[in-house]
């Protein structure tokens, strides 16, 4: 008897959510999504599509966001921004949390752990990440802050003047990431953020750096 596999997906989706009462309603415009579009675009040399969702501080409502943006629209990653400090409408990670099936806590590890390079608040944040899986699909899900420097800087990570890493972001970890649950493989400028990944499960042995 044959042997079937599953097909390797051929279109990388990522979901953009921007949680904000106010944006959401008119009061100023979202900066949020337009930064991760940026960021994205500058860092992924994979053809990619973007579905964005700009919604309101309310938890029932970002947890059927990313239920839909994951189960319906079958994205692949789906990145929040806004919503994780300690105010009482910040709810981003509670329904982050409730929405997947493994927590990912190296994730807002190392975010708070970047941001407190520059301010000592950055121990408020509670960004999250986790992953969601259904029968046939699985999804990386992680809230990031909500300014765009602090975005690009916890999606990038820092250097110094000579352009040297001097820590590592996120993303550089979301490629491996997406490949250990079924997910496309996502390459990178590594100029911008260099993907890490094993030895063996490099394709483009250019294009990331192998893990130790």
């Amino acid at each position: 008897m044959a042997m079937t596999t599953t097909p390797e997906p051929t279109e990388l989706v990522i979901g953009l959510v921007s949680v904000s009462d106010r944006a959401s309603g008119g009061v100023y415009q979202d900066q949020g999504i337009p930064a991760l579009q940026d960021w994205l675009k500058s860092a992924i040399t994979t053809p990619f599509r973007v579905e964005t969702r700009l919604i309101p501080d309310e938890r029932a409502t970002i947890e059927a966001t990313l239920v839909e943006l994951v189960d319906t629209v079958k994205c692949h990653l789906v990145l929040t921004t806004g919503g994780t400090g300690p105010a009482r409408r910040d709810v981003t990670p509670e329904a982050t949390l409730a929405i997947g099936t493994k927590e990912m806590p190296g994730f807002g590890e190392q975010m708070r752990q970047i941001s407190l390079r520059f301010v000592p608040t950055a121990i408020l944040s509670r960004q999250v990440a986790v992953i969601r899986e259904t029968s046939d699909h699985a999804a990386l899900v992680m809230n990031l802050p909500g300014q765009p420097k602090s975005i690009k800087e916890t999606l990038e990570g820092l250097k110094d003047d000579a352009g040297n890493q001097v820590v590592a972001g996120i993303f550089a970890a979301v490629p491996y990431c997406i490949d250990l649950i079924g997910g496309p493989y996502i390459e990178t400028d590594a100029a911008v953020c260099k993907a890490f990944r094993p030895k063996s499960a490099i394709k483009n042995k250019s294009s990331a750096t192998p893990l130790q």
